[in-house]
């Protein structure tokens, strides 16, 4: 994507080229996306993706020269729940505004996104090949865009926006910017196929309730087993997998145990269903940066007084939930969830779950072990043959972790450009 100037800290950055020629990233302190040990050395990238990690003292060799000047610098950020049409707080408005106008929202919240180091994010409900297809031809700039298209819930479930009171049936399907109703073990088996027919990563289902929807209760298990394992066995044959948004045990477990790799939220998981996610291989996507945010701008954004009590009663727990899940030997990786005008607590999410994990496991959730849950081995990391998705930080996230969620002092390198 094209990208505009460096900030003054890194004036080197300043004659990066619109073409593919080799960078150099000399005098660097890197922090692979796994190891607890920074190594000082000379990054190297040609064509966009990093060939070599040289020791310190080797030479600049030829193209463009960014001198890192004995700062760190970290794989690229990845959001693994991320909304790009998630315009606004008021689903059913949401599902009702013209696509033209969401996609052109969703172009700037992938901007946005990007400049603050998300090199790479998962869209988790919605996204489609037309907004891929901008992204690639560089028509916008973004992270790279991994997408499930709309989720899919059951007739009132989460992903249902209608709220008790209005009478509109739907009994052929609902389909939105976001997600979609379907109901049925063959109805489901259609809609995953098309999904990937149409490009999608993976699959997102609804399993339990959620704060933004009107007419079903948080802890209550959605669809039935026969219809999760209809979802995973299709995305499982494809080579893909499903994400669970849930948040109960009861949920958790449900999901799981029918096949889902990865479980959205879980704010009120428990030992025993961190133990069957741990058995499963399953990895946890927390999302503490939407209900803070909620807690505190819900009511500007016009969030539902039902939403706000749903809202509560998960806030405390989602800091717990990591706890319990590390103890559990559960992968642990890195979401935000915000919608419309919260998006811009996007930073805020690092330094909410920085106050659990801090920097090595916050840093490793957002990149290695993201990563690893999306099946990819070109980002998330630092290393021969991985994508020069990069950031510079001016401060030692390390030392001063709030470098990490400041709103400056970063330089995000992406494919091995400066792009903010």
């Amino acid at each position: 994507p094209p990208g505009g100037g460096p900030p003054d800290t890194l004036r080197s950055c300043a004659a990066m080229p619109t073409t593919d020629r080799p960078l150099t990233i000399t005098n660097a302190r890197i922090f692979d996306g796994s190891a607890a040990d920074l190594v000082e050395g000379t990054i190297r990238v040609v064509d966009g993706v990093v060939v070599e990690i040289a020791s310190s003292d080797a030479g600049a060799g030829d193209g463009e020269v960014v001198d890192a000047r004995g700062r760190v610098v970290v794989p690229g950020l990845i959001d693994a729940h991320f909304h790009a049409y998630g315009i606004s707080l008021d689903m059913l408005a949401m599902e009702a505004t013209p696509m033209s106008y969401v996609a052109s929202k969703a172009a700037q919240r992938l901007g946005r996104a990007l400049r603050r180091g998300f090199t790479t994010v998962r869209d988790v409900a919605g996204g489609d090949s037309g907004l891929r297809r901008a992204l690639d031809e560089g028509l916008i700039a973004g992270p790279r865009y991994l997408y499930t298209g709309r989720a899919l819930s059951q007739t009132g479930g989460h992903a249902d926006p209608r709220p008790p009171d209005l009478a509109i049936d739907l009994c052929c399907g609902h389909a939105g910017h976001t997600g979609e109703v379907v109901d049925g073990v063959d109805a489901l088996r259609r809609a995953v196929r098309e999904r990937f027919r149409t490009g999608a990563h993976a699959i997102k289902v609804m399993t339990s309730g959620g704060v933004m929807s009107l007419a079903d209760p948080l802890r209550v298990p959605q669809y039935s087993a026969e219809e999760v394992r209809a979802v995973t066995d299709e995305a499982t044959r494809r080579g893909s997998y499903v994400a669970a948004h849930a948040y109960s045990p009861e949920a958790i477990v449900h999901s799981v145990a029918n096949g889902v790799r990865s479980i959205e939220h879980g704010n009120l998981l428990d030992a025993d269903s961190a133990a069957a996610m741990a058995a499963a291989g399953a990895y946890l996507v927390p999302t503490l940066a939407t209900y803070d945010a909620m807690d505190r701008r819900g009511g500007e954004f016009g969030l539902t007084a039902v939403g706000l009590a749903k809202n509560r009663e998960v806030l405390d727990h989602g800091r717990t939930a990591i706890e319990i899940a590390r103890a559990a030997g559960v992968p642990v990786g890195f979401g935000t969830d915000l919608m419309g005008g919260l998006e811009t607590e996007q930073l805020s999410g690092l330094r909410l779950q920085h106050e659990v994990d801090g920097t090595l496991d916050l840093l490793r959730a957002a990149t290695s072990v993201n990563a690893a849950l999306l099946g990819r081995d070109d980002v998330g990391r630092i290393a021969p043959g991985a994508a020069a998705d990069l950031i510079v930080y001016d401060d030692d996230p390390f030392e001063t972790p709030s470098a990490l969620w400041a709103d400056g002092g970063r330089t995000v390198i992406q494919a091995g450009r400066v792009v903010a």
